[in-house]
């Protein structure tokens, strides 16, 4: 079993919220700033270097003001089918 982390489902949820973010036009720093963490911590998330659990990711969504129920369906989609 891979690492959640390095799942395709975490790669194409690390790219949909920097593609919300980005389609917010907010920085790293501005969406830092929002979840009140140092940049670093937008930066980890997106590069991958961090995962966020379950009540950060909600958090994160808030900051970004996009449903977190998205999200979970983009997971969903990607997930594997059990056999």
């Amino acid at each position: 079993m891979t690492k959640s982390i390095y799942s395709k489902e975490m790669v194409e949820l690390r790219h949909w919220l920097r593609h919300q973010r980005k389609q917010k036009n907010l920085t790293m720093r501005s969406l830092a700033e929002r979840l009140s963490r140092p940049h670093s911590y937008v930066q980890r998330v997106e590069e991958g270097d961090r995962r966020l659990d379950v009540v950060e990711f909600v958090w994160y969504c808030q900051a970004l003001e996009i449903d977190p129920k998205l999200g979970f369906e983009l997971i969903l989609s990607h997930s594997h089918k059990a056999s």
